[in-house]
């Protein structure tokens, strides 16, 4: 069984979408700051990466499994079109499931239930949870083994930050620092024994 890890891109201050999501255009910028083409899985898009950035992303998608996110996100991108770009299962997690089909499976027995449902689905493989409340859970609940920042040189002074409020836990590492053009990708494990409430 894969790790269980959650990332995104975030600004120095913290946060993965400005004021009333705004700020995707400076949080996503490394994703057009290099010369190397990169096509997501499902070939929905594709990215001009830095070789750094390339090899980081790319092994992070080889390592996946499947997903978890919430319905927020998935409303907002209006479920990607009936299937998410990396081409993985993903569970939604939601108090308003709709009718499972072959790509999503709509959860409402809560964040363990979520993880095990995607676990099964990936395998081997990790199980990548989005940011924000989901992740907020997942923590909580002792479930979540490493976190991935992408770090972008940019201040947002508000709006969604990466954990949503709660309790505060001490990370080990970061146990991988990969450098870049307008983003720096760290990792770090949880360290769920030494960890205090904030």
């Amino acid at each position: 069984m894969g790790k269980v890890y959650t990332g995104a891109s975030t600004s120095i201050d913290g946060y993965v979408s400005g004021p009333e999501f705004s700020g995707f255009d400076k949080l996503f910028r490394w994703y057009e700051a290099g010369d190397v083409a990169f096509t997501v899985p499902t070939g929905a898009m594709t990215f001009s990466l830095t070789p750094a950035s390339a090899a980081h992303f790319s092994g992070l998608i080889q390592s996946t499994g499947a997903l978890v996110v919430g319905r927020k996100l998935y409303d907002f991108t209006n479920g990607w079109g009936g299937q998410h770009p990396l081409g993985v299962h993903t569970v939604v997690l939601t108090h308003r499931p709709l009718e499972d089909n072959e790509h999503f499976t709509f959860c409402s027995e809560g964040i363990e239930k979520a993880i095990e449902i995607a676990q099964a689905k990936a395998g081997d493989k990790g199980v990548g949870l989005n940011s924000g409340e989901v992740a907020r859970q997942a923590i909580d609940a002792g479930l979540l083994d490493e976190i991935f920042l992408d770090l972008v040189p940019v201040i947002l002074g508000g709006g969604t930050p990466f954990f949503a409020p709660g309790k505060g836990y001490e990370l080990e590492g970061p146990i991988s620092v990969v450098e870049s053009i307008s983003v720096t990708h760290l990792r770090y494990k949880v360290k769920y024994e030494a960890s205090e409430g904030a």
